[in-house]
C-alpha cells in the first residue's frame, strides 16, 4: 500500500510536470522559426488526419471496454497516445517552419471559426492532466478512478480531436 502511494506520488509529480511544460514549450517552440528551411506545408492535414484517427479510435476504445475487451482497450488508449505525441511534434514543426495562416471567411463564419478554435486550443492544455492521471490510474490497477476521471477525459480529448479535423478543413482554403 504505502509503496502504490509512493508511486502515484512520483507519477503525479511527471503528470504536473508535463502539464505545465508541455504547453510552455509548445508556446515557445511556436514563437520560433527556423532560418533558410522549407515550409512543412504538407503537414496540417497529415495532422489533421491524426486528429480524425485519434477521434476514431477514442470511440472504439469506449466499445472496447463496454464490451470487456480490456487488451484491445488498453491497446486503442496507447496508440491514441501516441498519435497525439506525433500530432504534437508534426504541429510544432509546422509551425517552426511556416508562418501562421489567417483565417479568411467573413461574417457570422468568422466567429464560429474562432470559438472552435479558441476552445480547442484551450481544452488541448487541458486535457493533458486528464489524459495522463487517467492513463496512470489504469497502469497502476487503480480502475475505479480510472473509470471515474475517464467519463470526464474521454469527452474532453474527443472534442479536441474532432474539433482539430473541424479546424483544419474551416482553414485549408486560405492556406
Amino acid at each position: 500500500m504505502e509503496q502504490a502511494q509512493t508511486s502515484t506520488k512520483k507519477y503525479n509529480t511527471w503528470i504536473w510536470i508535463l502539464s505545465i511544460a508541455i504547453p510552455l514549450v509548445v508556446a515557445a517552440l511556436f514563437g520560433i522559426k527556423i532560418p533558410n528551411v522549407e515550409p512543412l506545408t504538407f503537414l496540417p492535414p497529415i495532422y489533421a488526419s491524426i486528429n480524425g484517427l485519434t477521434a476514431l479510435l477514442l470511440i472504439l476504445a469506449v466499445v472496447q471496454i463496454k464490451k470487456g475487451n480490456r487488451v484491445a482497450h488498453e491497446r486503442m488508449m496507447k496508440f491514441c497516445i501516441l498519435l497525439s505525441v506525433l500530432f504534437l511534434g508534426m504541429y510544432v514543426a509546422y509551425h517552426m517552419t511556416s508562418e501562421s495562416t489567417p483565417f479568411g471567411g467573413e461574417g457570422a463564419i468568422k466567429y464560429v471559426y474562432y470559438v472552435i478554435l479558441i476552445s480547442h486550443i484551450l481544452l488541448s492544455v487541458g486535457v493533458i492532466p486528464f489524459v495522463l492521471i487517467t492513463y496512470v490510474r489504469a497502469l497502476t490497477g487503480n480502475f475505479q478512478k480510472h473509470k471515474k476521471i475517464a467519463k470526464i477525459t474521454f469527452p474532453i480529448w474527443l472534442y479536441v480531436a474532432v474539433t482539430g479535423v473541424i479546424v483544419y478543413l474551416m482553414i485549408s482554403p486560405y492556406y
